[in-house]
């Protein structure tokens, strides 16, 4: 009885309690998930300390360890922020972190003559102190990330100078959208009558639009260096490849990535006619500052590796080259493509959007619950944006766990009919290749915990995809 009689008086709690301790609850279960499945990973890392038979044709052991070492650091960091990141969200909850916020936010406003009839533009200072705080809080992780982990395995090459100047180049411009579209969203849902989650869920259509649009001509160059691929073999090819599958490219890129870090990438972006493609130097080897860093000397006869060299200078010959070659390339981009002939960017919008509607609807039925509002501190007042704050963050949060947990699944299966498509262009082999290089390059570890690989990878294990293509490659 006495345990009954613990429960019933559990539920005796006002409704607004029970809704901020069940919001409590949910965000340290999430935690502990997460931090059971990293731990599962971790053993992997740990307790696989030699190439397994399966990958001995694919990874030497210096790179294999090597991997296995910076993914211990970076599974550390991400316990370690993890943790971090749940007590302050926690405490901040607790000691009414949101409440005090938009009271100092109405107090900055009431100094430059602003009431509290003027919601939008003390929510747009909210938001501008919590970015700030935000910014501020997260900058040491950043820093520890930057300057520790990724220089400690030889990915990062930014200066100090550098990484604060574009941290506050970043800070800027997201103020820059980020103010302006928060206002006018929430003055469409103040008019929008009845019918506001329609039309609010209209505007941020357009406004993903527009900034998938302007994003890589107006916003990403403020921070890359973007140059046009060279005419020459390279380029012949991928435009000979995209008019094949009717892709209709206009323009291909090289972006300066490796200013920041040696990670390769790939992607395209445009809509409509006005498709252009963009390639990371580091993922082209004679664009890569470490190939041409690790070059002989002038003058030097070329050494054949293993006749007297010493350790260390087989190691440098071993691991000089990073990047693809040219065959190589074409077959990632024959991937990166295979998604837009295959409809994924597409099915990716709708679903999204999709998404976006549901919770504008949602949002619309719950807005007017004043409890919700009530269980976060705020009692007098419903402001619009402490509304989206909570309903979209907290209430919805065991609905996004799962959503995110399903776009992992559909992920993995686009990545798999990506490579399909790419082997039906012949390409399996130099694709084959290609995973491999960038696996070394990246320092992916190979070896993963079937539960923790089927919650977070959006992308199938390397060896997965390597046994697709090789069925592929034997037939």
């Amino acid at each position: 009885m006495g345990m009954w009689a613990s429960v019933d008086t559990m539920w005796d709690f006002p409704v607004e309690k029970r809704i901020f301790g069940a919001v409590l609850l949910f965000s340290w279960t999430v935690y502990l998930w997460e931090t059971f499945l990293a731990q599962r990973q971790r053993r992997i890392y740990r307790t696989t300390t030699h190439v397994p038979p399966e990958l001995a044709q694919i990874m030497d052991s210096d790179t294999f360890e090597k991997s296995r070492l910076y993914q211990l650091d970076k599974s550390t960091f991400s316990f370690w922020s993890g943790l971090y990141s749940v007590v302050e969200s926690t405490l901040i909850l607790l000691f009414g972190g949101i409440p005090y916020l938009w009271r100092l936010s109405g107090r900055v406003c009431g100094s430059a003559g602003f009431g509290p009839e003027y919601e939008i533009i003390q929510s747009l200072v909210f938001l501008l102190l919590a970015t700030l705080y935000s910014a501020l809080t997260g900058l040491p992780w950043s820093l520890y990330n930057t300057f520790v982990i990724e220089e400690k395995h030889g990915f990062n090459h930014q200066t100090l100078e550098f990484f604060l100047k574009d941290t506050i180049k970043k800070f800027t411009v997201t103020q820059c959208i980020l103010l302006p579209v928060s206002s006018l969203l929430l003055y469409i849902i103040k008019i929008g009558g009845d019918y506001f989650f329609i039309y609010a869920w209209l505007f941020t259509l357009i406004v993903s639009l527009v900034l998938v649009t302007i994003y890589a001509d107006y916003i990403a160059p403020l921070f890359d260096k973007f140059t046009p691929l060279p005419e020459g073999q390279l380029k012949q090819e991928i435009e000979v490849m995209a008019k094949s599958i009717d892709f209709p490219l206009t323009k291909v890129y090289v972006v300066e990535g490796s200013k920041r870090s040696s990670h390769s990438n790939a992607y395209f972006y445009g809509f409509f006619k006005n498709k252009r493609i963009v390639l990371f130097d580091t993922l082209l080897e004679e664009y890569s500052v470490q190939n041409k860093d690790n070059q002989e000397e002038p003058g030097t006869e070329p050494r054949n590796e293993g006749e007297g060299d010493s350790e260390e200078i087989r190691a440098k010959v071993k691991n000089k080259k990073q990047g693809c070659k040219n065959e190589e390339v074409l077959a990632v981009l024959g991937h990166e493509l295979g998604h837009w002939k295959l409809g994924h960017t597409i099915k990716n919008i709708i679903i999204s959007q999709i998404n976006s509607f549901l919770c504008f609807f949602l949002f619309g039925v719950l807005i007017g619950q004043k409890i919700l509002f009530a269980a976060f501190g705020f009692y007098d007042s419903q402001p619009t944006l402490i509304g989206l704050l909570i309903i979209f963050q907290f209430i919805f949060s065991p609905y996004n766990e799962v959503l995110s947990f399903c776009l992992t699944v559909l992920s993995r299966r686009f990545e798999f009919q990506a490579d399909a498509f790419a082997k039906k262009l012949g390409m399996a082999k130099d694709l084959y290749s290609a995973l491999i290089k960038l696996n070394k390059d990246n320092l992916g570890f190979p070896v993963s915990d079937w539960l923790f690989s089927t919650w977070h990878y959006s992308h199938p294990p390397l060896l997965e995809r390597l046994q697709a293509l090789r069925d592929k490659k034997q037939d």
